[in-house]
């Protein structure tokens, strides 16, 4: 009795310790690895189940897919299209001027007597009349809605560089600005103005010649530093001018 007794526990003792010992050596056994696919947006927890699920069978190296080894998977924040911006079209350099509105020798049929200068506002052109039939065409700017205006007027004065003092109802539009500007590259006047008998208005230069072609001004016409300049040198005082 004694013994048999004894024989069953020993038998049972060997068969809790076996699977002690190949539990302790288990932890040494090379794992498989995690294959991860390359489409994270897949429940990372199915991806771990494509091997047993015991949490023992991941801690081998990861790796991806077949055939995306050298390919980082994509971010499950990724679009699936590459984001496109807008459309943007080219914007030409700040002090560049469309080749329409550079300085040109062109057919004028006019009555006007040589040296008269005539402006368009609708075309945003100017016209110093030559003999023969020809003009010397120069691109400007012209008056915003709200500020065009038409007229005879003579050059009754020239100036290099001239200071800009803002008239009351320009000052009371835009109180903001200086009261008084010397002569200078960043003053509004440019490098020339030719003053139109006693109205406000002016030819003169730009230090903003991409505006050139356009209607921005508060009633002045405005050219190139470069064209005004020329135009400067071609008109006297007393020249006529017609804004139409």
């Amino acid at each position: 009795m004694y013994r048999s007794i004894t024989f069953v526990v020993l038998a049972t003792g060997a068969a809790f310790a076996a699977p002690t010992s190949a539990a302790a050596l288990d932890r040494y056994v090379e794992r498989p690895p995690a294959v991860l696919s390359p489409d994270r947006a897949e429940p990372w927890i199915n991806q771990l189940r494509a091997r047993p699920v015991s949490y023992r069978d991941v801690t081998g190296p990861v790796v991806y897919a077949p055939g995306r080894s050298d390919v980082a998977p994509r971010s499950r924040f990724a679009p699936d299209q590459p984001v496109r911006s807008a459309a943007v079209e080219p914007r030409r350099p700040a002090d560049e001027v469309d080749p329409r509105f550079l300085p040109s020798v062109v057919d004028y049929a006019t009555k006007e007597t040589p040296g008269t200068v005539v402006v368009d506002t609708t075309t945003r052109h100017l016209y110093l009349v030559m003999t023969g039939g020809k003009a010397r065409r120069y691109g400007v700017g012209v008056g915003r809605p709200g500020f065009q205006w038409a007229g005879v007027h003579q050059v009754t004065r020239k100036a290099e560089w001239p200071d800009w003092t803002p008239p009351p109802a320009m000052l009371k539009r835009k109180p903001d600005l200086p009261r008084h500007m010397d002569g200078g590259p960043d003053n509004p006047l440019g490098a020339r103005a030719l003053y139109l008998g006693s109205t406000e208005y002016r030819i003169h230069g730009s230090n903003e010649p991409w505006t050139i072609g356009q209607a921005v001004s508060s009633g002045c016409i405005r050219m190139r530093n470069e064209d005004v300049t020329d135009l400067y040198g071609r008109v006297p005082v007393g020249t006529k001018v017609i804004v139409m």
